[in-house]
C-alpha cells in the first residue's frame, strides 16, 4: 500500500511538471509567435519606408567603394632607391629595399593603362569588335540564364500539379532553348581565345619593335642589370599576361552582369530586404576572404622570377657546355642548377600550402554558406505567409488546393535557381580577384620590360660596378667622382664621309671601370690599323664604341655610316637558314638580287678563301643545317671572310678573326680584303699579320697608349733583337745565380 502510494506521488508530480513545462514552452511559442507577427505587421505597415532606407544605405556603401576605388588609384607607391650600381634586377637579384611584388594600386592601374593601349590600340579595331561581340553574347547568355530558370519553376510546378501536357511542353522548350545557349558558350570561348591571340600578337610586336630595333637587345643584356632574361619575359611572361587578360574580361563582365540580373530578378520576387540581407552576409564573408587571402601577386612574380633564374642557368649550360665540358665542371653545373630548382620547388610548395587553406575557405564561404543563406531567402516568404496577421492568412486557412502548392513550388525552385546562379556569380567574381593579383604580376613584369625597353633605346642604364671601379668604391668608400662623371656624361657622333676619328674619347666600360682617359686617332682610307696591347686594356672596348654598342662617353667620334663597317669575330655567328644565307648575312636572297650578285658570284668568292667545295659537300646553296655544328672553326672564319668580301664594306674590324686558319689562307684573306679597297682595322698578336698594316695603336695596360706609323720589317726586327737580348739577360742573371752558389759552397770548406 506504501509503495502503491509513492508510486501514485511520483506520477502526480511529473504530470504536474510536465503539464507547467507544455504550458510554459507553449506560452513561450506563443509571445514568440506573438512578437514575430507583430514585426511582420510592423514591417507591412513602413515596409515603404525600410526600402527607401535600404536604397539610401546602399547608396552610401556605393559612393563609399567608389571614393575608395578612386583613392586607391590615385595613391603613389613608396619610391624605391634606383642608382648606377645599386640597383638590381626585378628577375635575378634582390630587391630587399623595393616595393614587395605586385599590388593593387595606381601603379598597377597605370600598368594596366599602358599595356590595354598597347593591346586594344583604338576603337575602330579588330579587337574592338572583338570585345564587343563579347560583350553582346555576355548580355544575351545571362537572359537566357534567367529564361531557364523561370522555365525549370516552371517545370517543377507542373510536376507537382500532376499537368503531364505542360511538363512536356516544358520540356520541349527546355531542349528548344539549348541550342542558342550551346551555341553562345561555344562562341564566348571561342572569341576568348580569339582575343588572347590578338593581345598577344598586338604586344608582342611592339616590344619586338623596340627590342630588336638598332641594338637594344645587346644593351638589355650588356649595358644594363635590371632585366637578365628578357627571352621568358618576351615568350612566356606575355603570353601569360594576354591569356589572364582575356580570361580576366570574360571572368568579370559576366559575373558583374550575372549578379545585377540575377539581383533584380531577385527583388522582385523576393523583396529588396531579403536580397539587401543575403548582400550583407555576402559582403561580410567577402571581407572576411580578403583579410585571410595570401599575397597573390608578390607570389605570381616571384614564382616567374624564379622560373626566368632556373631557365636562365640552363640556358647558359647549353650556350658554354664545350666549356663547362672540357673543365669537368659537371658536377659545380649541377649544384648551380639544383639549387636554384629547390629554390623554385619551395615557393611553388609555398604556394600550394596557402592554397589549401584558402581555396577550402573559399569554397566553404561560396559554395555553402552563400547556398544556405540563398536558401533561407527564398523560404521566408513561405512561412510568412502562415504567420497570424499575413496577408494571405485567411487565403491559406480556406484553400487547401494543390495550386498554392505549385505556385510556392515555382517560385522556390525559380528563386533558388536565380540565388545560386547570383552565389556562383559572385563566387566567380571572388575568384577572379586572385586573378587580377595575378595577373598584376604579370603585367608589373612586362612593364618593367618596356621600361627598360624604352630606358636602354635613350641611353639610360642601370649597371652595377664590377671590377676595378667596384674596388675603388669599397676601398674610399665613396665612387669616384671622375669615373661617375665620365660614365654620366655623353660625347658626340658625328657621320664621316669615309675616315675613322676617336678625338678625345674616353674608353670607358658600362661597369665604371676606365681603361683610357682620352683616346684620340685618326684612320683614314688605305690606313689599316694593327692594334695591340695585353688583355683588357680597351682594345675589343673601343670596337664596341666604334660599332655603336657601347655609348660614347665622352669627346667626338667621326666615322662612316655602319652599312660602312663590317665586323669579323674571333668566333663569328652564323644564322638559322641555308648556307646561302651564311655568306650574304645579314641580307636576304632578294637582297643579294637587287645588288645583282648570283650564286657563281658567290662560288668565286668561297674559291678566294679555298671553301667552294663546301656547296656540293653540303648540298647546295638552299641546303639548311645546324651550321655551328656542321662546320669546323677553320670553316666558320673563312665563312666569315667570305662574308665581308660579299658585303665589300670601306672598314673591317679583324678581331683575332683567323686565329683557326693556316698562314697560306690568312694571306689569301688579308690581300683580297685590301685589293677590294677594305681598310683593316685588326686586333692581332700574330707576327704574320703586321705586314698587312702601316699604322699601329699600342696599349699598355696602364691607361696609356701610342699611335704611330708601324714599320713591319723595323718592327720585327726591332722585337727579334729585343727577345735575343731578354734571353741574353736571362742567361746571365743564371750564371750571376750559379756564381754565388759556387762561392757560397766554396766558403764552407
Amino acid at each position: 500500500m506504501a509503495a502503491f502510494n509513492h508510486d501514485l506521488l511520483v506520477s502526480t508530480v511529473s504530470n504536474r511538471i510536465n503539464n507547467a513545462l507544455y504550458k510554459y514552452v507553449h506560452n513561450f511559442k506563443q509571445r514568440q509567435l506573438a512578437i514575430l507577427t507583430r514585426a511582420v505587421i510592423l514591417y507591412t505597415k513602413h515596409q515603404t519606408k525600410i526600402q527607401r532606407s535600404i536604397l539610401v544605405i546602399v547608396c552610401v556603401v556605393l559612393i563609399e567603394r567608389l571614393r575608395k576605388l578612386v583613392r586607391l588609384m590615385t595613391a603613389e607607391r613608396s619610391p624605391a632607391p634606383v642608382g648606377n650600381g645599386s640597383s638590381k634586377t626585378n628577375n635575378g637579384s634582390d630587391n630587399g629595399k623595393q616595393r614587395r611584388g605586385a599590388q593593387l594600386d595606381k601603379q598597377f592601374f597605370d600598368n594596366m593603362k599602358r599595356l590595354v593601349r598597347i593591346v586594344i590600340p583604338g576603337l575602330l579595331t579588330k579587337e574592338s569588335a572583338m570585345l564587343a561581340t563579347h560583350t553582346i553574347l555576355l548580355v544575351i547568355r545571362t537572359f537566357l540564364s534567367v529564361a531557364v530558370a523561370a522555365l525549370d519553376g516552371r517545370i517543377v510546378s507542373s510536376l507537382v500539379r500532376l499537368q503531364g501536357r505542360e511538363f512536356l511542353l516544358g520540356i520541349a522548350r527546355w531542349m528548344a532553348m539549348a541550342v542558342p545557349a550551346t551555341l553562345t558558350n561555344s562562341l564566348l570561348t571561342y572569341l576568348q581565345s580569339m582575343l588572347a591571340i590578338r593581345f598577344r600578337q598586338n604586344l608582342t610586336e611592339h616590344v619586338h619593335a623596340k627590342y630588336l630595333k638598332n641594338n637594344t637587345y645587346y644593351s638589355v643584356g650588356n649595358l644594363d642589370d635590371r632585366i637578365k632574361n628578357a627571352d621568358q619575359l618576351i615568350a612566356v611572361d606575355i603570353m601569360k599576361f594576354s591569356n589572364s587578360l582575356s580570361e580576366l574580361y570574360s571572368n568579370l563582365a559576366k559575373p558583374t552582369l550575372d549578379a545585377v540580373v540575377y539581383n533584380i530578378q531577385l527583388a522582385k520576387s523576393l523583396g529588396v530586404e531579403s536580397l539587401f540581407g543575403i548582400m550583407v552576409i555576402i559582403q561580410m564573408s567577402m571581407g572576411m576572404l580578403r583579410l585571410l587571402a595570401p599575397p597573390f601577386g608578390q607570389l605570381v612574380a616571384q614564382e616567374q622570377r624564379l622560373e626566368g633564374e632556373f631557365y636562365f642557368t640552363h640556358s647558359r649550360l647549353i650556350e658554354h657546355a664545350e666549356e663547362i665540358a672540357l673543365y669537368r665542371g659537371h658536377d659545380a653545373e649541377k649544384r648551380t642548377i639544383t639549387r636554384r630548382y629547390l629554390r623554385l620547388v619551395r615557393h611553388v610548395n609555398r604556394v600550394f600550402r596557402l592554397n589549401v587553406f584558402y581555396g577550402m575557405l573559399e569554397d566553404f564561404v561560396v559554395k555553402y554558406f552563400w547556398g544556405a543563406a540563398g536558401l533561407v531567402a527564398c523560404a521566408v516568404p513561405v512561412f510568412a505567409e502562415r504567420l497570424p496577421g499575413a496577408k494571405r492568412a485567411a487565403e491559406l486557412a480556406l484553400t487547401a488546393n494543390g495550386a498554392n502548392l505549385g505556385d510556392r513550388t515555382r517560385d522556390f525552385i525559380t528563386n533558388r535557381r536565380l540565388l545560386l546562379s547570383g552565389s556562383d556569380a559572385l563566387g566567380r567574381m571572388m575568384y577572379s580577384y586572385k586573378e587580377v593579383v595575378e595577373m598584376a604580376g604579370y603585367a608589373e613584369r612586362v612593364t618593367d620590360l618596356l621600361t627598360v625597353l624604352d630606358d636602354v633605346s635613350e641611353g639610360r642604364f642601370v649597371k652595377a660596378k664590377v671590377g676595378k671601379a667596384a674596388e675603388k668604391a669599397s676601398n674610399t668608400g665613396e665612387d669616384s667622382d671622375d669615373a661617375e662623371d665620365l660614365v654620366n656624361q655623353r660625347g658626340s657622333l658625328v657621320e664621316s664621309k669615309d675616315e675613322v676619328e676617336f678625338i678625345d674619347v674616353p674608353i670607358v666600360s658600362p661597369n665604371g671601370d676606365v681603361l683610357v682617359r682620352k683616346l684620340s686617332f685618326l684612320v683614314n682610307p688605305g690606313r689599316h690599323l694593327l692594334i695591340v696591347g695585353p688583355n683588357g686594356c680597351g682594345k675589343s672596348s673601343m670596337f664596341r664604341i666604334l660599332g655603336g654598342l657601347w655609348p660614347i662617353y665622352g669627346g667626338t667620334l667621326r666615322k662612316p655610316s655602319m652599312s660602312q663597317i663590317f665586323y669579323i669575330p674571333q668566333r663569328p655567328y652564323l644564322p638559322i637558314g641555308t648556307l646561302r644565307d651564311q655568306v650574304i648575312y645579314p641580307d636576304c636572297a632578294a637582297d643579294m638580287q637587287k645588288k645583282g650578285v648570283s650564286d657563281q658570284d658567290l662560288q668565286q668568292i668561297l674559291e678566294v678563301v679555298q671553301l667552294g667545295h663546301i656547296v656540293d659537300r653540303e648540298g647546295g646553296w638552299v641546303s639548311a643545317k645546324s651550321w655551328r655544328d656542321a662546320l669546323s672553326g677553320g670553316d666558320k672564319q673563312r665563312i666569315a671572310m667570305a662574308r665581308l668580301f660579299y658585303h665589300r664594306p670601306r672598314y673591317a674590324i679583324m678581331d683575332e678573326c683567323t686565329s683557326a686558319v693556316s698562314m697560306d689562307i690568312e694571306r689569301i684573306m688579308y690581300t683580297h680584303a685590301t685589293d677590294l679597297g677594305i681598310t683593316l682595322l685588326t686586333v692581332s698578336h700574330r707576327q704574320s699579320l703586321w705586314q698587312y698594316h702601316n699604322f699601329i695603336l699600342q696599349y699598355d695596360g696602364q691607361g696609356g697608349y701610342v699611335f704611330s706609323k708601324l714599320d713591319p720589317e723595323r718592327r720585327i726586327a726591332l722585337t727579334d733583337e729585343k727577345q735575343r737580348i731578354e734571353q741574353e739577360l736571362a742567361a746571365i742573371r743564371d750564371m750571376e745565380k750559379r756564381l754565388d752558389d759556387l762561392r757560397a759552397q766554396a766558403a764552407s770548406y
